[in-house]
């Protein structure tokens, strides 16, 4: 049964035609190679010889004018090559945006970085330079040694031991090199991300004058890079070195073993001089490839994280369109742990809510209430059990066909860079009307108005000048537009003050009217107030669900049980 192909090695495969291109047209260049040292060879023997004029102006024409076809085929060559590059991105470019995204959202943030998008760019620049041309070149070799066998044995045997040495050379470059390249590459991937984290949480390190000790361990990071990267280029300039000054010992070499068979009369001076050409040309792929395998590491191990990346993290499959949700919930003994780990945060869950319910969520830190969240809303998936919206698996559901009926508002607050209008319309065509709505249910329109350009105001990343408070409201907005089905709020108001509780409470009471479907994960009872069901969640498992008042009676009683007996006066 064969192998099926990764999604790089279809695009590799797909591409073939070109690549079957570029090696015809190194033939017919490495062909073309030959001219000048058959040119001198005529020069040399005919008219040198002769003192034909003419002669010599025919052959120089016919020797410009093949140099020129070969140079018009060299760019030909690497033209092709640019478009193979071109479009390896275009049919690798969403796949990988889309699996670093898959990446990032199952590692919990952990693994978010666009190093897949580097890599990608890594690898489509090494094809288009001069360096993977030596690895076409490379095969004619045996070519030149044949003819330099036809110009006399000597010049052969010569050129065989010359590409031994060289290809000796080139085999012990991999050895002492390749290792230690790669786990410099890998240091200086985690030292990035080490940076990037830092420059995040710049506030944090400039209010607690952290930065000079988190400077120290990058530092500390960054001179293992480059002692590794040292050694690695140490050891590939002494070998490119030894390299370069062997070929240009052979080719002097072979030069005196031409100039002594002319003297024997065993060959004519023309290929003498033909000779050191055309084994400098035979052993120049070679030499070139000790020059750039640096670069040729570089490009294998971007080659193999792609591939490693494209491996594990699957493509989504295509599925059916579902009918717009309503926002019914049933979750059937559902356990969740966090990516990449085996121990499960929530388990065993079941519950199911109607349309139009608001249920609040509530319990102690740790209990897996944000977790449970992220089943609710198929953020994560399920170890066991299923987690249903209107009876489908939520993981069922076109992605792009459900995003706009779920609204979500995490408990840490991610704007994107943009307009307000932008962010709460969630990047796609904004409506208005629509915008304006949502930022009225959310009771943050007039702060939106009082703001420099009104929605048109453009935020950072961060949020910019905007306040906590401002933050999670215009995420409100954001999680309520289009009139969602089903919405989690995760801890809503964590940073509002009375103005922004008041502007929530009336936000709540607005969803309700609208029929969605809404879990509140809250540790303030202020909230409560607006919902019709309680769930408790202790260590993961539902400790009580139920009507609120009943379910809040229960924990009273609860309360009241365990608090130890007065003791007399």
């Amino acid at each position: 049964m064969e192998k099926k192909r990764t999604d790089l090695e279809a695009v590799l495969h797909a591409c073939r035609s070109s690549f079957f291109s570029v090696g015809l047209f190194s033939m017919f260049i490495n062909l073309l190679m030959l001219v000048p040292a058959f040119y001198m060879l005529q020069v040399y023997d005919r008219v040198v010889t002769s003192g034909s004029v003419p002669t010599l102006v025919m052959l120089t024409l016919v020797m410009l004018l093949l140099m020129v076809t070969m140079g018009a085929l060299e760019w030909v060559r690497s033209r092709i090559m640019v478009r193979v590059s071109t479009r390896m991105d275009t049919l690798l470019g969403s796949r990988l945006y889309d699996a670093s995204f898959k990446q990032a959202l199952y590692s919990g943030g952990m693994n978010a970085n666009a190093q897949p998008l580097s890599d990608l760019t890594g690898l489509r620049q090494f094809l288009t330079g001069n360096g993977l041309f030596a690895f076409f070149d490379a095969p004619w070799v045996p070519i030149y040694i044949a003819i330099m066998f036809m110009f006399h044995p000597w010049f052969g045997i010569m050129a065989i031991i010359s590409v031994i040495i060289l290809s000796t050379l080139a085999v012990i470059n991999e050895k002492v090199t390749s290792k230690m390249l790669a786990e410099a590459n890998k240091e200086n991937m985690a030292a990035n991300q080490f940076t990037n984290k830092n420059l995040r949480n710049a506030e944090v390190v400039e209010s607690m004058g952290m930065l000079s000790r988190i400077r120290d361990r990058w530092q500390e990071k960054n001179r293992k890079v480059l002692a590794m990267q040292g050694i690695a280029s140490d050891r590939a300039g002494i070998l490119t070195s030894i390299s370069k000054t062997t070929r240009l010992i052979v080719q002097s070499l072979v030069l005196g073993l031409g100039a002594y068979l002319a003297i024997q009369q065993e060959i004519s001076p023309g290929l003498m001089i033909a000779g050191s050409i055309l084994l400098g040309r035979a052993l120049g792929p070679i030499d070139q490839m000790i020059g750039v395998w640096k670069q040729f590491v570089s490009a294998r191990s971007q080659y193999q994280r792609l591939n490693e990346m494209l491996t594990h993290v699957s493509e989504d499959p295509e599925r059916m369109s579902l009918p717009e949700p309503k926002g019914s919930l049933l979750a059937e003994n559902v356990m969740v742990a966090p990516p990449g780990t085996k121990s499960p945060v929530v388990k065993g869950v079941s519950f199911k809510v109607e349309p139009g319910e608001m249920v609040g969520v509530i319990g102690p830190s740790a209990a897996g209430k944000s977790t449970l969240a992220r089943a609710i809303l198929g953020i994560w998936p399920t170890m066991g059990g299923k987690m249903r919206l209107d009876g489908a698996d939520i993981f069922n559901w076109k992605r792009d066909e459900l995003g706009p009926h779920i609204g979500y508002l995490p408990q840490d607050i991610e704007l994107f860079e943009g307009t307000i209008s932008e962010n709460i319309a969630r990047f796609g065509e904004v409506d208005s009307q629509a915008v304006v709505k949502a930022a009225q249910m959310a009771g943050v329109h007039d702060m939106i108005l009082r703001l420099p350009e009104g929605y048109d105001t453009v935020i950072g990343a961060t949020g910019g000048a905007l306040s906590g408070g401002q933050r999670q409201r215009i995420g409100l907005a954001r999680a309520i537009y289009g009139n969602p089905r089903l919405v989690v709020l995760d801890e809503p108001n964590s940073n509002l003050d009375d103005q922004g509780e008041a502007a929530l409470a009336i936000a709540l009471q607005n969803l309700k009217e609208t029929g969605a479907t809404v879990f509140i994960i809250t540790h303030r009872a202020s909230v409560l107030s607006q919902v019709q069901k309680l769930m408790v969640m202790r260590e993961g498992a539902l400790a009580m669900f139920g009507p609120r008042d009943q379910v809040l009676a229960e924990l009273n009683k609860a309360s009241r049980a365990a608090a130890p007996a007065a003791k007399p006066a």
